[in-house]
């Protein structure tokens, strides 16, 4: 099975790469993250996910292995095959899928091709355990774990009343999310959800007067 491929870029299409290793040709499925950071000519190393089947080998390239490890998560979910798991891998970077999942921001998966309001659902209910396993060991957002900030707490009760109301005052559900977490880690526990509400309207407000 091949698991890194090492060598030129000898060209890019719009979901593939060709990466020549000593002078043999092998063609790479590819996230357009991932395809963004490649150029024909230059040397790039890909993590690759092999795919055998009685037809063909398929291989499925990634510029660091934290890709690889979320589209061999993502394809665990029913209805998520390789194409739908590289679709979502274009729009979001594995710490911004965390997000989406603690988030569980259904309307942010289905910005990805082949992705409809039903898959997104089951994408988010069968991951919402495993990724946080998989990635921090919880939900927290991945700056703030390299920040050495405390992890975000999930949603639920006051929290989830939190960011609802802000998602009816017409922010996005990730956007709502982050800074109802913040407001809750800030206060601690037992915070009422009036109170999350107007610390969070705080912090979005200076992020829409950065």
């Amino acid at each position: 099975m091949i698991a890194k491929l090492k060598g030129l870029i000898d060209s890019v299409g719009e979901d593939w790469a060709v990466v020549d290793c000593g002078g043999v040709g092998y063609l790479v499925s590819c996230p357009a993250r991932t395809l963004a950071r490649l150029e024909a000519g230059t040397a790039a190393t890909l993590f690759v996910e092999t795919h055998v089947r009685e037809d063909a080998i398929h291989l499925y390239g990634f510029f660091d292995a934290g890709e690889r490890e979320w589209f061999r998560l993502l394809t665990t979910v029913q209805g998520v095959g390789s194409k739908v798991a590289l679709s979502i891998l274009s729009i979001a970077a594995p710490e911004q899928l965390l997000q989406i999942i603690a988030a569980q921001d259904k309307a942010a998966l289905t910005r990805a091709n082949g992705v409809g309001p039903k898959l997104a659902a089951r994408v988010l209910a069968e991951l919402k355990d495993k990724a946080g396993r998989l990635t921090l060991g919880g939900f927290a957002p991945a700056t703030a774990a390299i920040a050495g900030a405390a992890p975000m707490p999930a949603a639920s009760g006051p929290m989830e009343d939190a960011i609802s109301a802000l998602v009816n005052l017409g922010y996005r559900r990730l956007e709502a999310f982050q800074a109802v977490g913040e407001a809750a880690r800030e206060l601690g526990d037992g915070a009422p959800t009036s109170t999350l509400i107007r610390e969070a309207l705080k912090r979005l407000g200076k992020e829409l007067t950065r």
